[in-house]
């Protein structure tokens, strides 16, 4: 961090991880002892900012959208949980060194650490107390400036959007069969009636009255008559009788469609365990 960058900029600032990725807004700075530059801040996580991540600032550099870090979220994330009670003792400490893979203060000959290393803090200008040295190593201090006064931006940080599912139903043109025309033979008993004719014979007498000098004489005859009968002749014809196509016309009728759909619901638990819906 820059030599002239103060506590009192820092809190409630966005922290931002090299991807750009906002990780929260800082709660407390601590301050190098040897320095009296901040060193180590905790960035407010979680739905409400209840949770708070220690998070160093070697590397760091301010802008007009918040703090820049050289820890990404998933290490911040992944972090120990300590207490940012304004101390941190040798062992929690440690374990933030080794989890963000960065040195360990130097010590003096007899084993003990040196004064920047140790940073045993005094308060500064701000309510921000002693830190971590430059070079790393444990700080023992008070807190910074709690971010609880600072409502400005709070409330953005506090909403939540709540989404869900509907049903969009549309039409789609799908085949749903075939229908075929096809004509085939059958063969019926028919009965027609039709008049015929016929010839028969008849004896026409005629009386003579008077002989006209025909010679009569007594004998056998015989004469023969040809006759003639109509009979019925069947002759068949093929005749076009019908003509058929196939149409298709559009027939538009209400069909219910149902489906299961998804959505969020809000609920808030407060410390006693109620919860309260919404």
């Amino acid at each position: 961090m820059a030599n002239t960058m103060q506590p009192q900029e820092l809190i409630d600032s966005a922290v931002v991880d090299p991807t750009g990725t906002k990780l929260g807004k800082v709660g407390n700075v601590y301050l190098a002892d040897a320095t009296h530059q901040p060193e180590w801040i905790t960035v407010k996580t979680g739905l409400f900012g209840t949770k708070e991540s220690f998070v160093p600032l070697s590397g760091a550099h301010a802008d007009k959208d918040g703090v820049h870090v050289r820890v990404d979220k998933e290490a911040v994330s992944d972090a120990p949980r300590i207490e940012a009670d304004g101390h941190l003792s040798m062992e929690e400490s440690a374990r933030l060194y080794k989890h963000y893979g960065l040195p360990m203060p130097r010590t003096s000959p007899d084993g003990r650490m040196d004064d920047r290393a140790q940073g045993r803090g005094r308060p500064g200008t701000n309510p921000a107390g002693a830190g971590q040295g430059a070079m790393g190593g444990t700080g023992r201090g008070k807190p910074g400036m709690d971010a609880g006064d600072g409502k400005r931006d709070r409330d953005a940080e506090r909403t939540m959007t709540r989404s869900e599912e509907r049903l969009n139903v549309g039409t789609e043109q799908v085949e749903t069969g075939h229908v075929r025309l096809r004509k085939y033979v059958v063969t019926e008993e028919q009965q027609v009636t039709v008049p015929v004719s016929h010839e028969e014979v008849r004896i026409e007498r005629e009386p003579i009255t008077k002989a006209g000098g025909e010679r009569a004489e007594i004998g056998e005859d015989e004469q023969e008559v040809v006759l003639h009968a109509e009979k019925p002749v069947v002759n068949k014809e093929t005749v076009a009788v019908e003509r058929a196509r196939l149409k298709t016309e559009t027939v538009t009728e209400d069909q219910t469609i149902s489906g299961k759909v998804r959505k969020e619901q809000f609920e808030v638990t407060d410390d006693q365990g109620k919860h309260r819906k919404s």
